[in-house]
């Protein structure tokens, strides 16, 4: 059975997209960075259910974004078996596309992409010599798949290491055939790797906002839409009907404020401002109060 090292996290520009595009009109490219970063991160979750299942014995780790010298690189999926790692780079690109020496390109579109088998060719370099630098020989075999079952490539590549849409069982089969024993070495290797992971890129390019000119509100945290008070107690979702209470709706909108506004303070009147649905600021401030950890006195008094 796989031995699960890290999950895979939300990432913060992701994170952050999506209350944005709940709470104010995104520019054209602004949405589309966000429709790719929900689909990117759609991919990697469909293959971690697939991963989920091995019989193999390894070990998975999930997202890692490292740094060698100036240089960012980000590993979908780290896969360590008794002699050997895969490097594992997830697309969930759907559509038509024909394939052009170094870039793909969209039938219907004509959309340039850049070949993602590239990208991930300079991450297997570095990983190496990180390895070679941690003090480790491993082979590494890098694999680029398609996981979405809409995907087409036309004059594809006879590339072994890419697996389309239609090779990822038989890719998870060979996995599941890989002889592997572990021990205190590979996880070691594991935790090592664990711990040099970034975690979220520094120089994400998002949109620019303030808190005045967002839609204040609780959203809902199944379908990005507002919710409506239904009680004292509750608030409902008037899409799916999700019911919820004010406790933990509060909770989440504050982890909400403090991602998208890292630099204000948390207050009783900001909260109850961006809350907006919740007409008791006495329900804020006692929610605020039992969860966090009152500082100062008076009207300059906040929550950490």
């Amino acid at each position: 059975m796989p031995i699960l090292r890290k999950k895979r996290q939300i990432p913060k520009e992701l994170r952050i997209l999506r209350f944005l595009n709940a709470r104010m009109v995104l520019l054209d490219q602004d949405r589309r960075n966000y429709f790719n970063a929900e689909k990117g991160f759609e991919g990697e979750t469909k293959f971690d259910l697939l991963t989920e299942k091995l019989v193999s014995n390894c070990i998975v780790i999930n997202g890692l974004l490292l740094k060698a010298d100036n240089t960012f690189y980000q590993i979908d999926t780290v896969i360590i078996f008794q002699k050997l790692i895969y490097l594992i780079d997830v697309k969930n690109f759907e559509s038509d596309y024909q394939f052009e020496g170094k870039h793909l390109k969209h039938i219907k579109t004509e959309k340039i992409i850049k070949d993602p088998y590239i990208q991930l060719q300079r991450c297997e370099t570095l990983f190496r010599q990180l390895l070679q630098q941690l003090g480790f020989s491993f082979n590494v075999e890098p694999f680029l798949v398609y996981i979405n079952p809409e995907f087409t490539m036309y004059q594809a590549p006879h590339n072994p290491s890419i697996i389309f849409p239609t090779q990822v069982d038989r890719f998870i089969k060979t996995l599941n055939k890989m002889p592997s024993k572990l021990n205190s070495g590979h996880e070691k290797l594991a935790d090592l790797l664990i711990s040099m992971d970034i975690g979220d890129y520094p120089f994400a390019q998002l949109p620019s906002y303030d808190f005045e000119q967002l839609e204040k509100g609780v959203i809902s945290p199944c379908c990005w839409t507002f919710m409506k008070p239904l009680s004292r107690e509750r608030l409902i979702c008037p899409k799916s009907g999700l019911i919820e209470k004010v406790d933990s709706a509060v909770l989440r909108s504050v982890e909400e404020f403090r991602i998208l506004f890292p630099d204000r303070k948390i207050t009783t009147t900001e909260i109850y401002n961006w809350c907006k649905v919740i007409k008791s600021r006495r329900a804020i401030m006692r929610i605020l109060l039992n969860n966090y950890q009152l500082c100062g006195k008076g009207r300059y008094s906040f929550f950490v």
